[in-house]
């Protein structure tokens, strides 16, 4: 990952002052009368809250009639605000545009791949090319930023809203202008853009630029390269957007920090955040529970690769739920202790900012199920005396502030592109989630107290003695070098099956698979064997494989097998292989053998990899250790994955207890072992 192209700037001190971690909410005051202002002045005092989001989508009440600016009512909350000790981050308000926008130029509606115009009515529908949106916009950006620029309150800018949440894959024919002018500059020439796409296949070779659109619903399946490309261009495109806004603020008030909500998470694929984290003064993000036993693990992925964008520095968490969202087949509630642990679990993973949709729950409008940090059953209610008790712990917590994430010894690799292509349609099955895979694996190496980082495949593998790359499906011949480096500078390297399959083009490396990869791993995939839905394959160590085994039908003389298929066709071939290099070494599971498989890899391979020994502090896998420091302070936290308590009996100088759900933080001497310290805070969470 390249570094950060801006200067690294965080949240201006503000009201709240310096080394203090924020907390706040989504504030939508236009929702409600005036007489509820007052009383949310008091409860925000209540609940520690020291900053909020404000403005997201008030678009049509900021500018009721084109060109005509209505600021009153803003003006009356900010100061309020204010006056109360409670800073703004204050949107760009550009997320929706009003009624009269599409009314007066329906040629900003994005359009799907059938030619189906998304109609206002809901949020985000706008083209995110739409040379008319982007005027529009800018101009209640200026007004805005120049309105605003001198207020004491404004400690952040919040461009726009989870730009692309809904209107990232736009169709029309602006898109497809945009999208022309994208490949020009990525492939000079038509040629080059002919080879890369394969259109010697189903005759769909290019003579003239303008031949080339979107990927519009076609009889069959589309050209695989031209699809990822324009899924790199929506991507893009969002981004452009962003940066027009971030331009502008820039030039206005440059003493302003900017950012903009990401949305790193299990629900949201399409867009490549690492890419963007270097056009925005701070990284955020939004992240919202998965339901169910592996939502904390889930929770922990995502945090942990947020961390990794902002490449370490504090970031801030923009969105979460207090309790049940609105938007899931199925909304259950947060369990009790669940607010706490899902807040610390981010802050332990560098979020400096911990923040809320949405401060005061709907009574109207698409999401009034959402939970707000005060429910519709109000201040008396088990979800706002949670709100408060996390806002006590944060104030206790502000020693944390500013420190950064130590790096772990693991890295597992997370690229977007892979989890792009390897979804496809027209593959070997349809059965094999790319982010279930990379999940079981980080899942795996919790269970074995092994703490690892989530980091982009941009990100330098320096420094990591394991490199953990599950169905890395995209390897371009850069990046296979990188692998390979791993190797033979002595580190270790594992992969699983469907990796390296593809160049940046979608384009099958030959020879066999692994392809990219084949030779570091010294095995050679003559045909993959998915398996139907009442199959699976067994392997001698136990191991099951559900959807996917692969024929391996070459190992090279230095490749140790380490275990082998069992049952079916593939009986007695290789299932899981590793190769030695010097001192370093790379390991091939080419079953899906999810959590278990995978813990039963690592395990096996702990026995010559100090790396992957475990923490004693995880408690058997019970508890996630994770680590932030500052110059002289290790803050240790401990998150406990189970619904019991753990109990640590063997730290310096008393036991540790971490309630079921709960999360324990320890501030350590930096200089000292997380074991046997002779001296530490206990901060009960």
């Amino acid at each position: 990952m390249a570094t950060h192209a801006r200067e690294y700037r965080w949240v201006r001190d503000g009201a709240a002052g310096a080394g203090r971690l924020r907390y706040g909410a989504d504030y939508n005051p236009e929702q409600w009368p005036r007489d509820v202002w007052a009383e949310d002045m008091r409860l925000m005092r209540e609940a520690g809250v020291n900053v909020v989001s404000l403005a997201i989508f008030s678009w049509a009440l900021l500018e009721p009639r084109p060109g005509e600016f209505e600021f009153g009512w803003l003006d009356e909350v900010v100061d309020l605000l204010h006056a109360n000790g409670i800073d703004v981050d204050l949107a760009t308000a550009t997320a929706s545009p009003p009624a009269w926008l599409s009314q007066r130029h329906p040629e900003v509606l994005p359009q799907t791949e059938d030619g189906t115009v998304l109609w206002p009515g809901a949020r985000q529908h706008w083209r995110p090319t739409s040379p008319v949106f982007r005027e529009h916009a800018l101009r209640l950006v200026r007004a805005l930023a120049e309105r605003y620029r001198d207020h004491p309150a404004i400690v952040a800018w919040h461009i726009s809203n989870e730009l692309g949440c809904h209107n990232l894959y736009d169709y029309s024919d602006d898109a497809a202008r945009a999208f022309r002018v994208w490949l020009r500059d990525r492939y000079g020439t038509l040629d080059a853009l002919n080879d890369a796409w394969g259109t010697a296949f189903w005759s769909q070779h290019y003579t003239a630029w303008d031949q080339i659109l979107p990927p519009r619903t076609a009889p069959t399946h589309r050209n695989p390269g031209q699809r990822l490309d324009f899924e790199r261009f929506s991507s893009d495109a969002v981004r452009d957007h962003l940066r027009a806004e971030a331009a502008l603020l820039a030039e206005i008030t440059p003493d302003i920090p900017f950012t903009t909500n990401f949305m790193v998470a299990q629900n949201v694929r399409d867009i490549d955040y690492p890419s963007w984290a270097g056009d925005v003064d701070f990284v955020s993000n939004d992240h919202y529970l998965r339901p169910g036993e592996l939502g904390r693990d889930d929770l922990s992925f995502w945090a942990n690769l947020t961390g990794n964008i902002a490449e370490g520095r504090p970031w801030f968490l923009m969105e979460h739920a207090p309790s049940a969202v609105n938007w899931r087949d199925v909304n259950p509630p947060k369990r009790p202790g669940e607010m706490m642990r899902d807040a610390l679990t981010h802050v332990g993973h560098g979020a400096d900012a911990v923040c809320f949709f949405q401060w005061r729950q709907s009574r109207a409008g698409g999401e009034r199920y959402h939970s707000g940090m005060v429910p519709h059953a109000g201040e008396h209610s088990r979800v706002f005396r949670d709100v408060a008790a996390l806002g006590a712990r944060l104030q206790e917590l502000a020693a944390v502030t500013g420190s950064h994430r130590e790096r772990a010894r693991v890295a597992l690799v997370f690229d977007y592109e892979s989890w792009w292509v390897s979804g496809r349609d027209s593959h070997p099955t349809d059965a094999i989630r790319y982010d279930d895979e990379t999940l079981a694996w980080y899942r795996a190496l919790l269970d074995l107290g092994v703490r690892a980082d989530v980091v982009p495949v941009s990100a330098s593998f320096d420094g990591y003695d394991v490199v953990v790359a599950p169905m890395l499906h995209v390897v371009p011949d850069a990046l296979r070098t990188r692998l390979e480096h791993v190797v033979r500078s002595g580190r270790h390297l594992v992969t699983t099956y469907f990796s390296g399959i593809v160049d940046q083009y979608d384009r099958v490396w030959l020879g066999g698979y692994p392809g990219a990869l084949r030779e570091v791993l010294g095995v050679t995939v003559e045909e993959f064997v998915p398996l139907l839905a009442d199959e699976t394959a067994r392997l001698s160590s136990g191991a099951v494989a559900t959807h996917w085994s692969e024929r391996i039908s070459h190992v090279a003389d230095d490749v140790e097998v380490l275990d082998a298929y069992a049952s079916g066709d593939l009986a007695g071939m290789p299932a899981v292989t590793r190769r030695r290099v010097g001192t370093g070494s790379a390991t091939y599971v080419s079953a899906d053998t999810g959590r278990d498989g995978a813990r039963a890899v690592l395990k096996r391979l702990a026995g010559d990899v100090d790396a992957l020994a475990a923490d004693p502090l995880a408690a058997g896998g019970r508890l996630e250790v994770i680590v932030r420091v500052a110059d002289a302070t290790r803050h240790v936290f401990l998150v406990n994955r189970t619904d019991d308590e753990v109990v640590l009996d063997h730290v310096a100088p008393a036991e540790v207890r971490v309630a079921p759900r709960g999360v324990e933080v320890l501030t350590l001497p930096a200089a000292s072992a997380p074991l046997g310290a002779d001296a530490y805070d206990r901060m009960n969470a």
